[in-house]
C-alpha cells in the first residue's frame, strides 16, 4: 500500500531530548566523536553548575569568537535544504502507523470523490481537490496525536484549517460519525435542500455554526488572526479571567497565501510576546493557482530566513526517510549542495516526471551523486518521498514544536499538490482541476488499496452521477481506533460550542450622565462615548469584561486618562522607567493591563477585536471588543477583516471617531472618511449609527450591550452582531435628553428633535451626527430670514432605516395574501409637511439610501469627492453641505413646489455665496483637530 511514504517507520528509543538544532550540517558524520563528546559534556557540566543563563552568555561569546577568528558560523537567518530534525533526534512514534495510513486513505478518497461528485454534469459548483491531498498527512498527525478538543481539561485547543482543505475535514467528520454520506454529497449546496441539509464551500461558522470555529478562506487573515488568538489567549490568561496555559493554536497555512501582506506582516509581535502557544503549519507544495510559488528560487528557504529574523522557531520538513540513507552517505556535501542548488521550478518537474529523469537530471550532474544512487532503481528514486507526506517526519515536527518554548513555531512542510492522484499530482493547472473521470478514480482507487470494485464504481454512477464514498464500518479497527484517538484528545475537531453566561448588565443610572447634556460647554460625540466607556469599565458586572483596543491613538481619543489605571497590556510588565513617570497621566504598561494598545496596525487591531469578540464560544468567557480608531482607517483598510469578524460570529463595538469627510480638519485627503456607512452597509451583521447627541449614544450603546451580550428568548446567547457607530472629533453643545424623548425612533434610525410652530411655507431638515448643528442653524435662518418653518430630525441611522425598508418590502413578496408591511422611515415621516432635505458629512449615496420610502420630495446633500484640508467651514461650503447650503436647497425645493417665489432663491444663493469658499475666510472654528 503506497500512501505517504515509501518506508514504513520503526521504533526508536533514547534519552536525547526532541530539540531543534538551528539547522547547521550536523547530518555531516562526525570526523571526531570523542572531542564532540568532550565538548557537549563539558556545556552540560557547566549548564548544570551555572544554570541557563551563563551557558546562554557563553555561548554568545563563543559565537562573537567565531566571528572575530573569521572561522565563518552563519547568522542563522537561513540554513541548508535539508530536515532540521536529523533521523537520530526523530522521537518514537507512539501511534499505529499502518491503521492510520489506512485512515489517510480513507479520507484522501472520500475528499476527492466529494469534490468530483459536486462538479457532476448539471450540478458544477466547484471545489478544490489538490489541496487536501497534499497536506493529509499534516492534519492527521494533528488530529491523531496533538489537537486537543473542546472537552479536554485544558478546555482544548483552537486550530485554524485552511479553506481549500475542508474537504478532508469533512470527510474526517463522516467518518466519526458527526456527518451524513447524504451531506457529502451536497457539497456546496447549502439551500436547495434545505438550510443546513449541504456544506459550505469552505471554513464558515456563520453558515455552519456548530461545526467551523474560525473563516479561513480569505487568504492572509489566517495567519494575523492566529497570531492574535494565540496572544488574546494569554491577555486573557494574565488578565486572571481564563487559565488558558494548556491550550494551543494551530494555524494551517499555505506557501502560496504567504505572499498576502497580512501572513507574513504581524509575525514579529509573535516573536516579542514569546507565543510559544502557537505553531502555524505552511504546506509547502510549491504550487499556488497558475504555477510555482517562486520556479527561480526556494520558497521554504525565503520563508526560513522571514521567520528566522523575526524571531520565530523553525522546523523543515523537507525529506522523507527514504533520504536518511543517501544523506548518511553524502560525507562530502555533494547531496546537501545539489539541493540547495535546484529551484523550486526544477522541483516541481522532477515531481511529475519518471526515476531516469530524475537520476540524470538531479544525480547526474556530479559522478558521486550518481554513485550514491547506483544500488536503487528508478522506481526507487521516483518514490523518494518528500518530508510532508512522512508521517514519522512529521509527527517529529509536531513533537517538537509542543515541546519548545519561548518562541512561537512554524514548520515548513515540503509536499506535492495533488499527492496520490495520478491526474493531478504535481501539475500547474492542479488548482483548477475540479472533476475525476472513472479511469481516474480507478487509479486513485488502486493506489490507496480501497476495496471498491469497478463494479461498484460504476453503479453508483448510474446511480449518482459520481463515485461512491468509502466507510469501513462502525466496528472497523480504523473507526475505533479513530475515535479511541479524538476521546483521549478531548473530542471531535473543528467544533464550535456556546457555553458563555449571559453577562449582568449595567443599570440605568450608568447612563444618567451622557443624558443630562453638557450645559454651556461643547462636547465632541468622541468625548462622549469615551465617558461612559470609563464608566462601563467600573461597572461591577462587565468592567472587567471590556478590552479597549487601540492603533497607537488612545491619547487622540483623549483615553490617555486610562493609562495609570486600567494600563496598557504587556507579557513583560515594564521594564523601564517612562519618560512622563512624574505626570498624572503617565504612560504604564502591566502584565495585568486591560488596555490592548496594537501599534501602527489597524489590521492587528481587527485581529484582536475578532479574537476578544469571538471569546465567549472560543473560551467559554464573554469579552466585550471596543476598538476605536480613525474612521477612514477602519472599513476602507480593514473591511475583509470586519467581514471575516461577522463570518466568525464575532460581536463587539467599532468606533469610527474622527469621522466624517470635513471634521478632521487639517489631516487632508487620505484622512477624510467621507463613505465608511456605505461599506459598513455591505455587511449584514454590522449594524451602524451616526448619532448627533449624547444621549443617542446612552440608548445606543445600551440596546447594544443588551443584543450582543444580553439573553432573549429568541437569542439565548446573544445576538451575533457587530455595533460600528461614527463618532467626532468637533466640539458640538450636547442637549439634555428631552422628557418625551423617542427611544423606539433613536433605535430604529430617526427621530424628530424639534416641531416649528410659526405660519408659513415648510420643510424637513433631516441630519445625521455632526451634521445636525447644520439643520439647526438653517431652520433658524429660514425663519428669521425668510419666513419658512423648518421641523428637524436626527437620523441615526440611514442604514437601519434602508434595511428595515428593504426587510418589509421582502416580507410582503414572501407573503402576498397578507396585509402588506411598511418602512417605518415612511410611517414616521407620514404626517410631516412639505419637502424632505437631508444632509450628511457622508457622499450623498448613504442618505439616498431611504430615499425610495421617504413620502415627498427629498433632496440630498453630501459631501461628494475627495477631501483636503482646510478648515470646517470652508470644507462644508465646498461640499455645500453647511447651513447657508441647506437654506438655499430647502428655498429652492419650496420653488420647485410652488410654495415660494423662485427668486428668493436667488437672492439667498448671494447673499450667502454657498459656491464660493473664500467667504468663509476668517470664520473661527473649535478645537478638536487629530
Amino acid at each position: 500500500m503506497t500512501d505517504d511514504s515509501s518506508t514504513v517507520p520503526g521504533t526508536r528509543t533514547g534519552t536525547t531530548p526532541s530539540v531543534i538544532h538551528e539547522g547547521l550540517p550536523t547530518q555531516l558524520p562526525d570526523i571526531d566523536p570523542d572531542e564532540t563528546a568532550d565538548w557537549i559534556a563539558s556545556f552540560d557540566a557547566m549548564l548544570d553548575e551555572r544554570g541557563r543563563d551563563r551557558a546562554r552568555y557563553v555561548m554568545l561569546r563563543l559565537l562573537e569568537r567565531a566571528r572575530e577568528t573569521q572561522v565563518g558560523v552563519p547568522a542563522l537567518r537561513s540554513t541548508d535544504y535539508i530536515n532540521t530534525i536529523p533521523p537520530e533526534r526523530e522521537p518514537w512514534f507512539p501511534g499505529d502507523y499502518e491503521v492510520e495510513q489506512r485512515i489517510r486513505a480513507f479520507l484522501r478518497w472520500n475528499a476527492a470523490v466529494m469534490v468530483s461528485s459536486a462538479n457532476r454534469k448539471g450540478l458544477e459548483v466547484g471545489g478544490h481537490i489538490a489541496t487536501y491531498q497534499s497536506s493529509a498527512s499534516l492534519y492527521e498527525v494533528g488530529f491523531n496525536h496533538f489537537f486537543r478538543g473542546k472537552d479536554h481539561e485544558g478546555g482544548g485547543d483552537q486550530v485554524f484549517i485552511q479553506g481549500h482543505a475542508s474537504p478532508g475535514i469533512y470527510a474526517r467528520a463522516f467518518l466519526e460519525g458527526r456527518l451524513t454520506e447524504e451531506q457529502l454529497y451536497r457539497f456546496r449546496q447549502e439551500v436547495q435542500h434545505g438550510r443546513g441539509a449541504g456544506l459550505s464551500s469552505y471554513p464558515h461558522p456563520r453558515l455552519m455554526p456548530e461545526f467551523w470555529e474560525f473563516p479561513t478562506v480569505s487568504m492572509g487573515l489566517t495567519a494575523i488572526n492566529s497570531i492574535y488568538q494565540a496572544r488574546f489567549n494569554r491577555y486573557m490568561h494574565n488578565r486572571g479571567i481564563k487559565d488558558t496555559s494548556q491550550q494551543n493554536v494551530y494555524a494551517f497555512l499555505g506557501d502560496g497565501e504567504m505572499a498576502e501582506p497580512e501572513s507574513l506582516g504581524a509575525i514579529r509581535v509573535a516573536a516579542r510576546e514569546e507565543l510559544d502557544n502557537l505553531t502555524w503549519v505552511v504546506n509547502c507544495n510549491l504550487q499556488q493557482l497558475d504555477g510555482p510559488v517562486t520556479g527561480n528560487g526556494k520558497i521554504i528557504q525565503e520563508l526560513e530566513s522571514n521567520f528566522r529574523g523575526a524571531g520565530w522557531n523553525v522546523i523543515k520538513v523537507i525529506w522523507g526517510q527514504g533520504w536518511d540513507d543517501l544523506l548518511a552517505r553524502d560525507v562530502d556535501g555533494v547531496l546537501v549542495n545539489k539541493m540547495n542548488s535546484t529551484p523550486d521550478g526544477a522541483f516541481q518537474t522532477y515531481s511529475v516526471e519518471d526515476g531516469a529523469y530524475v537520476r540524470e537530471n538531479f544525480f547526474g550532474s556530479d559522478p558521486r551523486l550518481r554513485k550514491m544512487v547506483e544500488h536503487m532503481s528508478d522506481a526507487q528514486i521516483q518514490k523518494l518521498p518528500r518530508g510532508g507526506h512522512d508521517y514519522r517526519k512529521v509527527y517529529a515536527a509536531f513533537d517538537a514544536a509542543a515541546k519548545h518554548t519561548g518562541q512561537p513555531t512554524v514548520i515548513l512542510a515540503k509536499t506535492v499538490k495533488g499527492w496520490t492522484i495520478d491526474a493531478l499530482e504535481g501539475k500547474n493547472a492542479t488548482h483548477q482541476m475540479k472533476k475525476l473521470t472513472p479511469e481516474d478514480l480507478k487509479k486513485f482507487r488502486d493506489r490507496l488499496y480501497l476495496p471498491i470494485s469497478d463494479r461498484d464504481l460504476e453503479r453508483s454512477y448510474e446511480e449518482t452521477g459520481a463515485a461512491p464514498f468509502f466507510h469501513p464500518g462502525e466496528d472497523s479497527p480504523e473507526m475505533e481506533y479513530m475515535r479511541h484517538r479524538r476521546e483521549e484528545l478531548g473530542g471531535s475537531l473543528p467544533k464550535r460550542v456556546v457555553r458563555a453566561k449571559p453577562l449582568t448588565l449595567p443599570e440605568d443610572k450608568v447612563y444618567a450622565e451622557l443624558k443630562k447634556g453638557s450645559g454651556k460647554n461643547s462636547v465632541a460625540t468622541t468625548m462622549a462615548l469615551v465617558r461612559l466607556l470609563k464608566d462601563w469599565m467600573r461597572d461591577p458586572g462587565i468592567g472587567k469584561r471590556l478590552v479597549p483596543i487601540a492603533p497607537d491613538e488612545y491619547r487622540t481619543f483623549g483615553m490617555d486618562s486610562m493609562f495609570p489605571s486600567a494600563k496598557v497590556y504587556n507579557p513583560q510588565g515594564q521594564r523601564y522607567e517612562s519618560v512622563d513617570r512624574k505626570l498624572l497621566l503617565k504612560y504604564t504598561e502591566s502584565e495585568q493591563g486591560q488596555l490592548l494598545h496594537e501599534g501602527i496596525s489597524e489590521a492587528g487591531a481587527m485581529a484582536s477585536a475578532t479574537a476578544a469578540g469571538s471569546a465567549y464560544s472560543t473560551h467559554g468567557e464573554p469579552m466585550i471588543p471596543f476598538y476605536i480608531f480613525y474612521s477612514m482607517f477602519g472599513f476602507q483598510r480593514t473591511g475583509d477583516s470586519v467581514w471575516a469578524m461577522a463570518d466568525q460570529l464575532a460581536r463587539g463595538f467599532l468606533i469610527g471617531a474622527t469621522a466624517g469627510r470635513t471634521t478632521l480638519t487639517g489631516e487632508g485627503l487620505q484622512h477624510a472618511d467621507g463613505h465608511s456607512p456605505l461599506l459598513a452597509a455591505t455587511n449584514p451583521a454590522v449594524v451602524h449609527y451616526d448619532p448627533a447627541f449624547a444621549y443617542e449614544l446612552s440608548h445606543i450603546m445600551k440596546t447594544g450591550l443588551e443584543r450582543m451580550y444580553g439573553s432573549t428568548e429568541e437569542h439565548p446567547h446573544g445576538e451575533d452582531v457587530i455595533y460600528y457607530l461614527t463618532v467626532y472629533n468637533e466640539p458640538v453643545p450636547q442637549p439634555a435628553e428631552p422628557d418625551d424623548v423617542d427611544v423606539e425612533g433613536i433605535l430604529k434610525g430617526i427621530h424628530r428633535v424639534s416641531t416649528a410652530s410659526g405660519d408659513g411655507p415648510r420643510v424637513q431638515l433631516m441630519a445625521s451626527g455632526v451634521g445636525f448643528p447644520w439643520v439647526d442653524r438653517a431652520a433658524r435662518l429660514l425663519a428669521e430670514d425668510w419666513g419658512v418653518q423648518a421641523d428637524t430630525w436626527s437620523v441615526t441611522s440611514w442604514n437601519e432605516l434602508a434595511r428595515d425598508a428593504v426587510a418589509a418590502e421582502e416580507w410582503n413578496l414572501l407573503h402576498p395574501g397578507e396585509a402588506p408591511r411598511t418602512a417605518y422611515v415612511a410611517d414616521t415621516l407620514a404626517t410631516a409637511d412639505g419637502p424632505f432635505i437631508a444632509v450628511s458629512d457622508y457622499m450623498t449615496a448613504v442618505p439616498m439610501q431611504i430615499a425610495r420610502w421617504v413620502p415627498g420630495d427629498y433632496c440630498v446633500l453630501g459631501a461628494d469627492g475627495f477631501g483636503f484640508a482646510d478648515t470646517r467651514p470652508a470644507a462644508r461650503r465646498f461640499f455645500h453641505i453647511d447651513a447657508e447650503s441647506v437654506v438655499v436647497r430647502s428655498l429652492q425645493a419650496l420653488a420647485d413646489a410652488g410654495e415660494i417665489d423662485p427668486g428668493l432663491v436667488q437672492k439667498a444663493f448671494d447673499q450667502y455665496k454657498v459656491d464660493d469658499p473664500t467667504a468663509t475666510r476668517g470664520v473661527e472654528q473649535e478645537g478638536g483637530d487629530a
